[in-house]
């Protein structure tokens, strides 16, 4: 299976995630066929997955998509001629051995299994696997997934794992290989380290939470939607780049991380956020901020340009 050609993929999980990868596999000329152990999931799906599909075409210039669509009963029905099941159960390791025992016994013995996990890693995800380990490839997307490029990958078989990093090439996505198995992947824990921070600063009065978020949307973010934390000190450095950063700001930037704070979530630094989240939202519902967060994301999308949604 080549990255271009027409695939059918099974997407397990039909709430938040699994519709946005089905809208853009679809969106790419796959065939989903989808199933959920919810009755009001699988029935929902088809109408959920509008808004997703608009926004792409929106970002396409009008693309519509090609990829045909349909509920399966069974998950066995669901993955029986996958050569891609997109997993994507609840963050419970039980569930997902369960959900991977019924899709081996079901699906093409080179079918990939495809986890979205963000919190559960490879190694406890295929430990009951046996020979079939080889197949599941932990494939974390950021939300939304039709919308956010990032896929990050691990596999232990690194032809799965480039076969899979094919297929996700194919839709548009950019794809990042973890040499190691790690909790969080790479970006979670990137953002999970930058977030305690975010956190501790609430926490110690330092600023309130609206004018944490609009210091880091403002400053260091919008530049790391162009080049990445490496990079930006590296250009920080001026004409000597990194190593003339190193050698000259090193001391400072190790001072900052002596700082740094470790917070706990206790009730009070937890009242602080949710009041502080509160003043920052002025009454907006969660749909209200979900589509201001979309419209920005897809002007900053078409703004960057090359990037085949």
């Amino acid at each position: 299976m080549s990255a271009l050609e027409r695939a059918s993929v099974a997407v397990i999980g039909c709430g938040l995630i699994g519709i946005s990868w089905a809208a853009l596999l679809r969106f790419h000329g796959h065939d989903v066929i989808a199933w959920d152990p919810s009755d009001a999931a699988r029935e929902n799906m088809a109408e959920a997955m509008e808004h997703p599909l608009a926004q792409l075409r929106e970002l396409g210039g009008g693309q519509t998509a090609t990829g045909r669509f349909s509920i399966a009963p069974t998950l066995q029905q669901a993955v029986r001629t996958a050569q891609i099941v997109q997993e994507n159960g609840p963050e419970r390791l039980e569930v997902k051995r369960a959900l991977y025992r019924d899709i081996f016994a079901a699906a093409p013995t080179d079918a990939i299994i495809s986890s979205s996990t963000s919190s559960l890693i490879w190694r406890d995800l295929a430990a009951e696997a046996g020979t079939d380990a080889r197949r599941i490839v932990t494939a974390h997307p950021f939300n939304p997934p039709h919308l956010m490029p990032l896929v990050e990958l691990f596999a232990a078989d690194d032809a799965v794992r480039q076969r899979a990093a094919a297929f996700y090439r194919g839709l548009g996505r950019e794809v990042v290989s973890l040499r190691k198995d790690a909790v969080g992947h790479i970006a979670n824990r990137l953002a999970s380290a930058l977030w305690r921070e975010a956190v501790h600063i609430v926490a110690e009065g330092i600023a309130d939470v609206e004018d944490v978020d609009r210091a880091l949307v403002h400053g260091p973010g919008l530049r790391w939607s162009v080049v990445g934390a490496h990079m930006g000190y590296h250009l920080g450095g001026g004409a000597g780049g990194m190593a003339h950063y190193l050698d000259h700001l090193g001391a400072s930037q190790e001072r900052r991380w002596a700082s740094l704070g470790q917070p706990a979530l206790t009730e009070a630094v937890k009242e602080k956020l949710i009041a502080g989240i509160g003043a920052e939202t002025r009454g907006r519902s969660i749909q209200d901020l979900e589509t201001a967060r979309d419209a920005q994301l897809i002007a900053i999308l078409k703004a960057k340009g090359g990037l085949d949604v």
